[in-house]
């Protein structure tokens, strides 16, 4: 019943195309327009190879995703004080044969569908630029972006400055809309999680663990994984981002499962450490209960102006490392905090790991992973128990509450294979 009310909710909208009004979308480039006071902004979108990818479905560049809500290849946005152009390339029957037909920058409809009063050709882009931006000052882009060396060469004259920031700081709060595709892809990776515990016996490859939850996002329309998903047994759960998923799982070792969904562009991030057989020896009980109480710890501290930053009074990592470096020992009576070797969390938006500026504290409509982590290779013991959650004016939201974390719950789950 659970799973047929999820399809159902996520049916009512396609997960494959982009559910973001346009207006929203235009509403951000006004904001970053403002940011950049006389500036011109000037994004290239991902391109397609020749034939497609053979690999890899095409996906629009996060940051042009978020601007323009554009999903076809090959685009390019221009964006000053008062216009806005946005150019695509023109049809190519013969192209289409292989990757698909795509708007036409003539159609009639175009405007419409763009949600641009001024759109116009990719091969004129060159051509018109110098009209474009005529008057503005700072050319911003992406100067990472291979394609920045080729606007330098076009406009030798003009002073760039990197747009990653001032986007970055627009993607850091998410609208409501933005707030209800991340919770929908939450709810599909819970699923994902849920079906994982349910196959879960000794003897399967972690592999197979990984394919019962890709099935499950892909079953519900979602596009892609959020990332590679890791399914670490035994000695790969102290590995961090171990990702070939090619062990054989065995009776008495604990699982790590960090996975999620990307549905509608929007990532999922959660983590959870099963015991295979659904019991956790005395010892990984330990180890559990420390990371669980560090987790709870720091989310009962989230709230506007605190940091994820590993310094600082307002430090949300110092607060996860001073609990689990307080409590319990290694096998040698060391303490723990050695043994949590990454961040406390990160953004989750567009991205897995969203565009953000670190030096800006946390603010009310930001959504970020607590995920604290103990990785003992001696003991062969790694957990890490990860959450999303919601800043809100006075504290945190946890938005995956439904996944269970208690041992007490973990465990039944697993063994009832629900």
């Amino acid at each position: 019943m659970r799973r047929i009310l999820i399809l159902l909710l996520l049916g009512s909208v396609g997960l494959l195309g982009d559910a973001i009004p346009l207006e929203e979308h235009s509403a951000r480039r006004e904001r970053l327009r403002k940011e950049i006071d006389g500036g011109i902004l000037i994004l290239m979108g991902s391109t397609e190879p020749e034939h497609g990818d053979l690999r890899t479905p095409f996906f629009q560049e996060s940051n042009f995703q978020y601007l323009t809500g554009w999903s076809e290849p090959g685009a390019i946005l221009v964006a000053a004080a008062g216009k806005e152009t946005l150019f695509i390339p023109p049809r190519d029957e013969k192209r289409e044969r292989w990757t698909g037909a795509k708007a036409d920058p003539h159609g009639s409809r175009i405007q419409e569908l763009t949600g641009f009063t001024d759109v116009r050709p990719a091969g004129s882009f060159e051509a018109d630029l110098p009209g474009l931006v005529e008057g503005a000052g700072t050319i911003y882009t992406l100067l990472d972006e291979p394609y920045s060396e080729k606007l330098r060469a076009l406009l030798p004259l003009r002073p760039f400055d990197d747009a990653a920031g001032v986007i970055g700081r627009l993607r850091m709060k998410k609208s409501a809309a933005e707030l209800a595709l991340l919770r929908r892809s939450i709810e599909v990776t819970i699923e994902a999680h849920r079906a994982a515990w349910k196959r879960m016996e000794p003897g399967l490859y972690e592999y197979q663990i990984a394919a019962t939850m890709s099935n499950v996002y892909f079953d519900a329309g979602c596009g892609r994984h959020a990332y590679a998903p890791i399914v670490g047994s035994g000695p790969n759960s102290v590995i961090l981002h171990y990702s070939r998923n090619s062990r054989r799982i065995d009776a008495g070792e604990l699982v790590l499962m960090d996975a999620g969904a990307e549905c509608a562009h929007y990532a999922a991030d959660i983590t959870r450490t099963v015991p295979v057989t659904g019991k956790f020896s005395k010892r990984q009980r330990e180890i559990y209960k420390i990371v669980l109480g560090a987790q709870a710890a720091v989310i009962a501290a989230v709230k506007p102006g605190m940091s994820l930053g590993r310094s600082g009074s307002n430090s949300l990592y110092t607060i996860g490392y001073d609990y689990i470096n307080s409590h319990g020992k290694d096998r040698n009576g060391e303490r723990l905090g050695q043994y949590f070797t990454h961040g406390i969390g990160h953004h989750v938006g567009l991205d897995v790991h969203d565009a953000n500026d670190p030096s800006e504290a946390l603010a009310a409509g930001m959504v970020i992973t607590i995920e604290p982590g103990i990785y003992i290779p001696e003991e062969n013991i790694g957990i890490r128990i990860e959450d999303m959650v919601l800043v809100t004016g006075d504290g945190a939201q946890v938005l995956t509450p439904d996944l269970p974390r208690e041992i007490r719950d973990i465990e039944r789950a697993v063994r009832k294979g629900s």
